[in-house]
């Protein structure tokens, strides 16, 4: 018997139950979720993926991701923020990666934004001064918050920096992806808490 919200496989590993729907979301869980990232890159890319995120399944993210980094010339900033309009109409004709008008330019713009951000400290500093301290970790599915204090000044400081497509639950679960919020439940093997 499985506490609620999670999981235990055949060899007793306990997880968090969400894993278990599709191979793509167990290995996300077991070696990403919630597990600490630094470096504008993988910021960038974890920040742009969220944006696309919005109004769908994170599956069908992650089965586009590598897509996602063939087109977006792996998330590279400086590469991205001298994209063109050939580029945008390169992106909004490739079946491979969700063909949104407004992510595709948000992942433009938001570049950009990165680019400028350098002067004062840059992307990773600019988020992790948003990770929460002394934070619990989630006994149940009903605890994981869809937003939070943190991630709603985390919004406006990105907005404030130019960026887009960055409301409060997409930078939520931005933070989720990066690290900044353990939100693997009680019992869970990948929990940090």
């Amino acid at each position: 018997m499985s506490a609620e919200g999670l999981f235990v496989d055949k060899n007793g590993v306990t997880r968090c139950s969400w894993a278990r729907s599709a191979d793509e979301y167990l290995s996300y869980h077991d070696t990403e979720w919630g597990v600490p990232v630094h470096g504008e890159t993988g910021l960038y890319e974890r920040l742009t993926l969220a944006a696309f995120q919005s109004g769908l399944s994170w599956l069908t993210i992650l089965r586009k991701r590598e897509s996602f980094r063939a087109a977006v010339a792996g998330f590279d900033v400086d590469a991205v923020a001298a994209f063109g309009e050939a580029d945008y109409e390169r992106l909004m004709s490739d079946t491979s990666v969700v063909r949104n008008r407004l992510k595709i330019r948000a992942a433009m713009t938001n570049a950009h934004a990165v680019v400028r951000l350098r002067g004062d400290g840059g992307l990773d500093e600019l988020i992790w001064s948003f990770a929460p301290v002394g934070r619990r970790q989630p006994r149940t599915p009903a605890d994981v918050p869809a937003t939070s204090a943190e991630s709603i000044a985390l919004a406006k400081a990105l907005k404030r920096n130019g960026f887009v497509f960055v409301g409060p639950t997409t930078m939520y679960a931005t933070m989720q992806a990066c690290g900044l919020v353990d939100d693997h439940l009680a019992g869970c093997f990948r929990g940090r808490g």
